[in-house]
């Protein structure tokens, strides 16, 4: 019985770290928009890990055709091995945000400020767009203090939202995904997609698929799908 206990309150604290460093709701370090609250059928879309092809440039296509903005969180290594994505995706009009040089875990470790990471990356997207981001999403919507000191000393403002689907990085069926995302979808929602895989290359068809199923449906619900800068009404880069 003994046994039982131990392993419950292994689970309870693992649960309430979870949510207090990395569940999309958490304010306890500082603010971290996931959502506002509105009575508008607005929704932000938001791509992460990439850019990765071909799959980033099948889904901005696609945005193309239905004329919708999204916001992307890129890896900094991904751009450089994409460059001329990154610039298509803004000459659309979508948000660039950064997220972080090389999306590896380890680095909350070894440096938990973080500051290299980030300005590496600013650096990196304005050698390819001219603009340096106003918005960041760290990978896994890890914070702690130190991260949040240091977004603010670099003027930049944390973003999380809501995923689309937990199993999304092991490529479910599209239905399975676009289905999951739906379910989240409220008045003000940020909703997570992944067009790339930690900073690496990586199938991501399905979410392709997800996304268009997904787009489609909140179209004929009356949804209008908008920038995470223009839901939180603030700019999406720095001046």
């Amino acid at each position: 019985m003994a046994v039982v206990y131990i392993v419950l309150i292994i689970c309870l604290g693992a649960s309430a770290l979870y949510w207090l460093f990395m569940s999309p709701s958490s304010q306890v370090f500082g603010r971290f928009p996931w959502r506002v609250s509105t009575d508008k059928k607005v929704v932000a879309l938001t791509f992460d890990d990439g850019p990765n092809e071909p799959y980033t440039s099948q889904i901005a296509d696609f945005l193309a055709d239905k004329k919708i903005k999204a916001t992307f969180f890129q890896v900094g290594t991904c751009i450089e091995r994409y460059p001329s994505v990154t610039k298509r995706l803004y000459d659309d009009g979508h948000d660039i945000g950064n997220h972080s040089l090389h999306h590896r875990f380890s680095d909350y470790l070894k440096h938990p400020v973080y500051s290299r990471e980030i300005a590496k990356n600013q650096e990196i997207i304005f050698n390819r767009i001219g603009k340096r981001p106003a918005l960041f999403r760290s990978p896994w919507l890890v914070r702690q203090p130190w991260l949040l000191r240091s977004l603010r000393s670099q003027s930049l403002q944390p973003v999380s939202g809501r995923f689309c689907h937990s199993l999304e990085v092991f490529q479910p069926g599209g239905e399975r995904i676009a289905r999951a995302a739906l379910k989240k979808v409220r008045p003000g929602a940020i909703i997570i997609f992944h067009d790339g895989f930690d900073g690496k290359t990586g199938d991501r068809s399905q979410t392709v698929k997800a996304v268009k199923t997904t787009v489609n449906s909140l179209i004929k619900q009356g949804y209008k799908c908008v920038t995470v800068s223009e839901l939180l009404g603030v700019p999406a880069y720095q001046n």
